[in-house]
């Protein structure tokens, strides 16, 4: 399976960083997360890089202001082939990052693409029907996706890949009565995007979005923010994690102070772990079946933080090790 790339304990990243240098973010990302390694997302640098913007570069008829938001003109046709482009503007990050990490390979590595669901989302909100745009928004995010995947395999063949596609539109879902999109063709779209590439894949479930229907959907691994963690998602969750599903866990903050030591977070993790455990998950496959990362991404931090924030993720993903390993022994695995 593919996800015998991963082992207990990797710490990674959700992606954005504050940098305006791209070299500069990647060597970090490289150095502070050596064993999954995050592709540095930098809408700081250019807008271009923002979530949107970047995953609809050269579709002609489309546009996106400095807010993020699209905007659609008569150019526009959902029925157009969608041909992705790599570009050194949209891209600078992603291209930095194979760029400095082809002197040392790294053994893997995690990028992102936006979400099939949070692009629909976006389309609909610029005016394009429902049933044209979430379509539509498929066919993009599985083409980006295929066209990083090819960009790894091309320049860094022998670094295993674990491709994230980043769906803050969840929200929409949990928070909303009458969300763009049913439930079950929502979680059939995003399962067909997961589909597209060979390697590894993830979700990336943004605040208070709708989990479930991302573990639904079946990637390899599923991350979300663990103060956000609902216990109503626990039986969910336990069932994916039974199936051999990994979770990244945020257990670093993004949204508040996060403080200079390690064992506030650690302590948090292991309270969440607790509670799961009481609602039946197997605390063997809790800690074995374990990343862990920032809670979202640090664009909105400067550059020091950013660093600490991945540092203490780097902390605490040694503690699951040795917490994984410890388990494993203590059950004569």
């Amino acid at each position: 399976m593919p996800s015998t790339a991963l082992a207990a304990g990797i710490a990674t990243g959700i992606g954005s960083l504050p940098h305006r240098d791209a070299y500069a973010a990647a060597a970090l990302v490289l150095r502070c997360l050596p064993d999954l390694p995050a592709v540095p997302q930098l809408p700081c640098r250019s807008p271009l890089e923002l979530l949107i913007a970047q995953a609809t570069f050269g579709i002609e008829g489309m546009s996106v202001d400095a807010a993020g938001h699209v905007r659609v003109d008569d150019a526009f046709d959902p029925a157009r082939s969608v041909e992705p482009r790599i570009d050194a503007n949209a891209h600078a990050g992603l291209l930095a990052f194979v760029d400095t990490a082809e002197a040392q390979p790294p053994r893997r590595a995690k990028a992102q693409v936006t979400g099939p669901l949070t692009l629909g989302t976006a389309f609909t909100e610029a005016g394009v029907p429902a049933e044209a745009a979430f379509p539509f928004a498929a066919r993009v995010a599985r083409a980006n996706a295929r066209a990083v995947e090819e960009l790894f395999a091309a320049r860094l063949p022998n670094t295993a890949l674990v491709l994230f596609f980043d769906e803050p539109a969840l929200v929409r879902w949990r928070n909303n009565d009458d969300p763009p999109l049913d439930r079950e063709m929502a979680t059939d779209m995003l399962s067909t995007a997961l589909a597209a590439p060979a390697c590894t894949t993830g979700v990336h479930v943004c605040g208070t979005g709708d989990l479930r229907i991302a573990l639904a959907a079946g990637p390899n691994v599923v991350h979300f923010d663990v103060d956000a963690l609902c216990v109503e998602d626990s039986i969910s969750l336990c069932r994916f994690i039974d199936g051999g599903g990994w979770v990244a866990w945020g257990a670093v903050p993004t949204h508040r102070p996060i403080g200079e030591h390690p064992a506030p977070l650690w302590k948090n993790l292991l309270d969440a772990w607790c509670e799961l455990t009481r609602r039946g998950c197997d605390p063997v496959r809790l800690r074995t079946q374990a990343l862990v990362a920032p809670a979202c991404g640090l664009a909105g931090h400067g550059t020091s933080q950013a660093e600490r924030a991945m540092l203490l993720a780097r902390e605490l993903g040694n503690r699951v090790h040795d917490q994984a390993a410890a388990t494993k022994l203590a059950v004569g695995a």
